[in-house]
């Protein structure tokens, strides 16, 4: 599966829009992995296993960018992290989707940082 929004996540979005249920995500959880990691977003999990809260701005023309540093500090392992996945919950929880990354190679107990405005997720608008 290409990276994108999870199943989970479409159809909270569709029921929201088209039959008026209430949907929120109170925080966002980032998750680093080493591959695409499937529709379920839990393949190539990196061996940082740590969820790190997202705190994201307000959205404009169809996207949304983090407004906070997102950061890993003495990171277990030694990987090359390629992809992410978002999460409602910091263990568990659901799914929310997932993307690419510009690869971030690190090594047992670096620090891996993704500064503000680094994390866009965006849809794609009518034209």
């Amino acid at each position: 599966m290409a990276n994108g929004i999870s199943s989970y996540m479409a159809t909270a979005w569709l029921d929201a829009f088209g039959n008026a249920t209430a949907f929120s995500v109170t925080t966002v959880y980032m998750q680093l992995h080493t591959a695409a990691p499937g529709a379920a977003g839990t393949t190539s999990i990196a061996t940082e296993t740590t969820r790190k809260t997202v705190s994201m701005g307000a959205a404009a023309a169809g996207a949304i960018s983090n407004d906070a540093q997102v950061q890993w500090t003495s990171i277990s392992g030694s990987q090359d992290a390629t992809d992410y996945t978002l999460w409602d919950a910091s263990t568990a929880g659901n799914f929310l989707g997932s993307g690419s990354i510009t690869a971030s190679a690190y090594t047992a107990g670096d620090t891996l940082t993704f500064a503000i405005g680094d994390i866009d997720i965006s849809l794609t608008i009518a034209s």
